[in-house]
């Protein structure tokens, strides 16, 4: 079984970032569900199959009975790693990816799927196709770590596109420690973080005050 999905810390590995701090994504991984990160979506927009599926391995191979680790964009991947028997948990699309229901029938019922949206429109499809086990919703800021970002809705916003969705939610892009009151308050079920992390000097220390600002948020 997939392990249970706490959204409100959730890491969105960059190996850019990570290399930038002189390491690499696995040991960024580690020290940050060490600090407090709830569940790990790796990402690797750049990397061809064979590499991506060794990173997937070897994360959940030091991190994948802590947390769930979610596969970004490549359901083919997912389904090599399962294939080894490597717990991996789900997959996280964007809009232009495989359809949620079609991702659905190839990764099975015992696997979460994300879905990225940015408008209400998104948001009413990611509910009504019945595959989706959560939303990202935004982006909170403008952010570099993803071309073609949609444009900012800030945390206003995002607050007021989660009141159009029953499904569990995120907060994504660019999102900071002291964003985490708000939007607790607003109701999201957690915040998709990359900079706040995986640029850090200390990600360990970083996700700890992530988890800390999560924790002490105040509900409405």
């Amino acid at each position: 079984m997939s392990a249970a999905l706490d959204l409100s810390v959730y890491l969105v590995t960059d190996e850019d970032q990570c290399r930038s701090r002189g390491r690499d994504v696995v040991r960024t991984v580690e020290a940050a569900v060490d600090g407090g990160a709830t569940c790990v979506q790796l990402r690797a927009k750049n990397s061809d199959g064979g590499p991506f599926l060794t990173q997937v391995l070897r994360v959940v191979e030091a991190v994948g009975d802590q947390v769930p680790v979610i596969v970004n964009d490549r359901v083919d991947v997912f389904l090599a790693a399962r294939e080894t028997g490597a717990r991996v948990d789900g997959v996280h699309l964007g809009q232009s990816d495989l359809p949620a229901g079609t991702a659905r029938r190839l990764i099975g019922q015992d696997a979460y799927i994300g879905l990225s949206a940015a408008t209400p429109d998104e948001l009413r499809t990611a509910q009504e196709q019945g595959a989706c086990d959560y939303v990202g919703i935004g982006v909170v800021r403008d952010t570099a770590t993803k071309a073609g970002a949609p444009r900012s809705l800030g945390i206003d916003g995002v607050v007021r596109m989660r009141a159009l969705t029953g499904l569990p939610a995120v907060a994504i892009g660019g999102v900071t420690v002291a964003d985490l009151p708000a939007l607790r308050a607003g109701g999201l079920d957690g915040v998709a973080v990359v900079s706040a992390i995986c640029a850090a000097e200390d990600p360990r220390r970083a996700a700890a005050a992530l988890r800390t600002a999560w924790d002490e948020g105040d509900w409405r």
